[in-house]
């Protein structure tokens, strides 16, 4: 077993300010939607927490944006563009979620300081981070001010469009996060890819020797 520094300090401290901010966006946005049926705190306090969370997240974005645009470990983020590669890979870590895990397969894919996201990893968070995280914050800043951006709301299709948009993204970060904690702990250890995100360091299992027996 060897440790591999792969989480810097400031994408641990942006993981989790976003981890717990996205949550509480949610619990708080709930709380908006479902005033009926969710009574956690008043429906001001809601609102206007929802509206805090999301500002410091849209600032935690341009952070995260920043690191890596004026750093090397953009490379993490670099696609694979070779399409044939792409597939491979990918189809062998779907083979592997869908049902070598269960079998106790190795990992195929191996981290390194510049390549620690799979084939699938790699594709998902350019997506998200990219696109649906933006999409995300541009709908809520229009909705936290509808009278100040009624023109940009108008544009796109009038409030119910931009809060379609807004509750639709809302359900797949929701999905995304159970998701996503489930894969965290498909690790060696239930909890190694957590510590990994408190400490920067992964336990990388070795390889084995050809020759041996497994």
């Amino acid at each position: 077993m060897q440790k591999l520094y792969i989480n810097p300090l400031p994408v641990r401290i942006w993981h989790w300010t976003n981890a717990f901010g996205f949550v509480l966006l949610i619990a708080t946005g709930l709380q908006i939607r479902y005033l009926d049926l969710i009574q956690l705190v008043s429906f001001r306090t809601a609102v206007v927490a929802h509206n805090w969370i999301g500002f410091v997240l849209i600032a935690n974005f341009f952070v995260w944006l920043s690191f890596y645009l004026f750093t090397d470990k953009i490379k993490v983020y670099h696609p694979e563009l070779s399409p044939m590669k792409y597939f491979r890979a990918s189809f062998r870590q779907m083979q592997f979620y869908g049902y070598g895990i269960f079998k106790g397969d190795p990992n195929p894919h191996h981290p390194s300081a510049y390549r620690k996201f799979n084939a699938l990893q790699s594709m998902m968070y350019q997506i998200i981070m990219m696109l649906l995280v933006p999409l995300q914050f541009f709908t809520g800043v229009l909705l936290w001010d509808v009278s100040r951006f009624s023109a940009m709301v108008e544009m796109f299709g009038g409030v119910r469009v931009v809060d379609t948009v807004h509750v639709l993204l809302f359900i797949l970060f929701s999905g995304f996060i159970i998701v996503h904690v489930y894969l965290a702990s498909l690790g060696h250890t239930p909890s190694a890819h957590f510590k990994a995100m408190i400490t920067g360091y992964e336990e990388i299992e070795d390889e084995p020797k050809h020759g041996t027996a497994s």
